[in-house]
């Protein structure tokens, strides 16, 4: 587990570089039908984790077609530029324990995973998140 963040940091100033994502993972514990409660670890047999996508990277590192030393009187471009991902933050991840970097940012446990080790996401409906807050607002 790495240890940043000491000191007077915001999560607006972590950047994530290329393709990698910051998680906020979820540990759920299930109960099975006899009462027993089971751990997050032991329930999903320890290899898949779920967790809120906090931030993304801005994606895989890639050659800018668009790019051309030959045409000096043509507009300037990057000579790479970057694929973006598919997830997104407030996406809710199924990724790879094994492939997960641990880490403590502002008093809080966050990992860091490649967006190849991300198995599966969930978008929330934003028609959803509004019915929620209508709910709790409303009662």
């Amino acid at each position: 587990m790495a240890l940043v963040g000491k000191g007077a940091f915001k999560l607006s100033e972590l950047i994530i570089i290329g393709d990698r994502v910051l998680i906020e993972p979820v540990e759920d514990e299930q109960t099975t039908r006899g009462g027993l409660v089971l751990p997050a670890a032991v329930a999903e047999g320890d290899l898949v984790r779920t967790g809120r996508i906090v931030k993304v990277g801005p994606g895989y590192l890639t050659a800018n077609p668009e790019y051309s030393e030959e045409r000096p009187w043509v507009e300037r471009r990057h000579a790479v530029r970057y694929l973006a991902l598919q997830a997104e933050p407030g996406d809710y991840a199924f990724y790879l324990k094994r492939e997960a970097v641990t880490i403590r940012y502002e008093k809080k446990m966050y990992v860091i995973v490649s967006h190849a080790a991300i198995l599966a996401l969930v978008r929330p409906d934003p028609k959803d998140v509004i019915g929620r807050i209508d709910t709790l607002l409303n009662g």
